[in-house]
C-alpha cells in the first residue's frame, strides 16, 4: 500500500496549477530557538493555499465520461478556490457549495474561478450533506477536501519538493491538521524516503480530532470545534488519513488561539506575509515543540498552509499575539478606593509597562481593575508579579488564560449590576450572517429580559456573543432548549470569576 501512494505522488499532476513553493529559511525565529527553521510557503500558491494540489490530482485523475458531468464540493474556502481553479483548467463545469456563513471575499473568490456557487446552512456540515445530496441527483463526481487517494497524493507532493530543496538532515516537519489529507500525504512519502525524520500534526487545542483518535485508538466525532481556525474546524479525521496517519504520524501537539496568533505575528515578523490561523499552526506547534525538547542546532520546517484571511481579523490577531508570547499578564486586582492608591499600584510594577488599565468606581471602599502587564515571557516572571502585589495587600486574579475575560469582559469592565438581577450568563458562538440577531432573539420571545448583550465582530464566519438572562433555575433547561433548537454552540459563564468580578452585582 505505501508503494502504491509513492507512485500515485511521484505520478501526481499538480504542476499545471501548483507552483514548487518556497522552503524560506526564517531567520528571526531561528536566531530566537537556536535552531535552522525553514519554512514551506504554500501560502504563495495562487489560491494562497496548498489545497489546489490534491484537488487537481482528483478531477485530473477522471474518465472523460465523469468529466463531462462535472465536478461538486462543499467547502467555506481553500478547497472550493483548489476546486474552481482545477475544473476551469481543465475545462470542466464545478459545483460547489457552501455555507451561508461564507465571508462574501471566498464566495466571489470561487466565483471568479468560474464555478457555480450553492450558499446552504450556517456550516460546513451542513454543506458537506447537501452537496453529497445533490452529486447524487445530479451525477457529478464529489471532490472529498482529504478523504481520498488521490487529493493524499497530490498533498503528499509537498514531501517530495521539501526534499529537493533541503538535501540535509531534517529532524522534523510540522503540519497542520484539519481533515488530514495534507499530514497523510506528507508522512507516508517523508517516511518513505527519511525512516528516521519527525512527523509531528499540529491541532488547536479546541479542534484535534486527530489526537482524540489516536488516543482512542479509533475515529472520533468531536461534540465541538473551535472556530478560530477554520480552514481546520474538522469534527472528526478522514477515514484514510486515518489510517495513514497511524502507521506514520509521530505525535500531535495542540495550541492555544493565542499561540496561534503569536505564530501568525511570528512568520510577519520573518517573511511580511500574514497567514490565516490554520496556516500559522504549524509555526506554533514547532516553537511548542522546541519548547518542551530543549533542542538546538536541528533543521526543522513548518508548512505555511495558507493565508486567506479576512482583513477584519487581524485586530483580534494583533490583540492576542503579546498573550500568546507570554509577553502581556492580563490580571484583576482589588485596589483600595482612596488617592494614591493607583500611584501605589504602579510604583511596585517599576520600570514595567502597562498595556492595559480598565476601572471604573463602584463604592467607597475598594476598586476593581482589570490591568495588562508586559512581561518578559517566562512564567516565573509572572508569579513575581502577582506575588510582589499579594504582598503589598492587594488582591489579584490571574485572568491570562480566562478566555471570557479576553473575549468580552475586558471590553465591560465596570458594567455591574445595580441589583440583584437573578440572571445566568451564556458565551454563544453566533453565525455571522443577515438576519441572525432577529432570528435569535425572535426565538427568545418575551418571555425572558436579556439583561446584559456584548458582542464583536471579529471577521470570522461565527461571532462571539456573551449574553445575560434574567430567569430563575426552573426556566434555565426551557432556554438552554431553545439556544439547541437555534444550533448555537454555548456554555454556562455565571461562575466564571471574569464576570463575578466585573460584571456581577457587587454588594
Amino acid at each position: 500500500m505505501t508503494q502504491e501512494y509513492i507512485e500515485k505522488i511521484l505520478r501526481a499532476k499538480v504542476y499545471d496549477v501548483a507552483s514548487e513553493s518556497a522552503l524560506d529559511y526564517a531567520p528571526a525565529l531561528s536566531a530566537r530557538y537556536n535552531n535552522d527553521i525553514y519554512l514551506k510557503r504554500e501560502d504563495l500558491q495562487s489560491v494562497f493555499s496548498f489545497k489546489l494540489r490534491g484537488a487537481y490530482n482528483k478531477i485530473a485523475s477522471l474518465t472523460e465520461q465523469e468529466r463531462s458531468r462535472g465536478v461538486i464540493a462543499a467547502s467555506a474556502g481553500n478547497h472550493a478556490q483548489g476546486v474552481a481553479l482545477s475544473a476551469k483548467k481543465l475545462g470542466i463545469k464545478a459545483l460547489i457549495v457552501m455555507p451561508k456563513t461564507t465571508p462574501e471575499i471566498k464566495i466571489n473568490s470561487v466565483r471568479a474561478r468560474g464555478a457555480k456557487v450553492v450558499l446552504f446552512g450556517d456550516a460546513f456540515d451542513d454543506a458537506y450533506i447537501h452537496a453529497k445530496k445533490l452529486a447524487k441527483e445530479k451525477h457529478m463526481t464529489f471532490v472529498h477536501p482529504y478523504d481520498d487517494p488521490y487529493v493524499i497524493a497530490g498533498q503528499g507532493t509537498v514531501a517530495m519538493e521539501i526534499f529537493r530543496q533541503k538535501t540535509e538532515d531534517i529532524e522534523a516537519i510540522f503540519v497542520p491538521v484539519g481533515g488530514g489529507g495534507l499530514i497523510s500525504g506528507i508522512a507516508v512519502y517523508a517516511k518513505f524516503v527519511r525512516p528516521n525524520i519527525k512527523i509531528i500534526g499540529v491541532e488547536p487545542s479546541d479542534s484535534n480530532c486527530l489526537q482524540q483518535a489516536l488516543k482512542a485508538n479509533k475515529r472520533v466525532t468531536l461534540k465541538q470545534v473551535g472556530l478560530f481556525a477554520d480552514g481546520v474546524a474538522v469534527r472528526q479525521i478522514g477515514k484514510e488519513p486515518f489510517r495513514l496517519a497511524r502507521m506514520f504520524v509521530d505525535e500531535v501537539i495542540t495550541v492555544s488561539t493565542d499561540e496561534i496568533c503569536a505564530a501568525i505575528k511570528d512568520i510577519f515578523d520573518d517573511t511580511r506575509s500574514v497567514p490565516e490561523p490554520a496556516g500559522a499552526l504549524a509555526v506554533a506547534g514547532l516553537k511548542k515543540y522546541v519548547d518542551r525538547e530543549q533542542c538546538r542546532d536541528k533543521t526543522l520546517v513548518a508548512i505555511e498552509s495558507g493565508a486567506n484571511i479576512n482583513f477584519d481579523r487581524l485586530r483580534y490577531v494583533a490583540e492576542r499575539s503579546q498573550v500568546g508570547e507570554n509577553k502581556e499578564i492580563l490580571l484583576a486586582v482589588k485596589i483600595p478606593e482612596q488617592p494614591g492608591s493607583f500611584l501605589a499600584f504602579c510604583k511596585l510594577l517599576g520600570k514595567r509597562s502597562i498595556t492595559e488599565f480598565n476601572y471604573r468606581y463602584f463604592n467607597e471602599h475598594s476598586a476593581q481593575i482589570f490591568v495588562g502587564i508586559s512581561s518578559n515571557g517566562d512564567e516565573a516572571d509572572k508569579t513575581t508579579i502577582i506575588s510582589q502585589l499579594g504582598d503589598n495587600s492587594f488582591s489579584v486574579t490571574d485572568m491570562t488564560k480566562n478566555e471570557l475575560a479576553k473575549e468580552h469582559i475586558r471590553y465591560m469592565v465596570g458594567g455591574h449590576a445595580p441589583c440583584e438581577l437573578a440572571e445566568v450568563i451564556y458565551s454563544l458562538e453566533f453565525p455571522e450572517r443577515p438576519g441572525a440577531l432577529l432570528r435569535f432573539l425572535t426565538s427568545l420571545g418575551s418571555q425572558w429580559n436579556i439583561s446584559l448583550f456584548h458582542y464583536r465582530n471579529h471577521g470570522a464566519a461565527f461571532g462571539k456573543v456573551l449574553i445575560g438572562v434574567q430567569i430563575n433555575a426552573t426556566q434555565k433547561s426551557a432556554l438552554q432548549l431553545c439556544f439547541d433548537a437555534l444550533g448555537f454552540q454555548y456554555v454556562e459563564e455565571t461562575t466564571n470569576p471574569a464576570y463575578q468580578l466585573f460584571n456581577g452585582r457587587q454588594t
